[in-house]
């Protein structure tokens, strides 16, 4: 399944989820992951995330979508390589 996943997270714990985040999806914009990803492996990025966590101060939204026959991304300005796209 494709995933994309965006956090607001309290600065304190905001490295630790990255570094969670980079070693199961592509590492998109500042706090935005995107990549295929197994259920099984989302699972376990999921139980990671929800040890780090404060569940009073941080929110973490994942988006999962079985296909993506009728999907499109457009990437406006500077995508992860640094060139600019229109």
């Amino acid at each position: 399944m494709f995933v994309i996943l965006v956090y607001d997270i309290n600065i304190k714990r905001n490295k630790k989820v990255l570094k969670i985040c980079r070693r199961y999806l592509n590492h998109v914009q500042k706090s935005v992951f995107e990549g295929v990803i197994t259920e099984a492996k989302l699972n376990r990025l999921k139980d990671e995330i929800k040890t780090v966590i404060c569940k009073e101060e941080d929110s973490v939204a994942i988006y999962e979508f079985e296909t993506l026959k009728y999907s499109s991304k457009e990437v406006i300005g500077l995508n992860e390589l640094g060139d600019n796209i229109l």
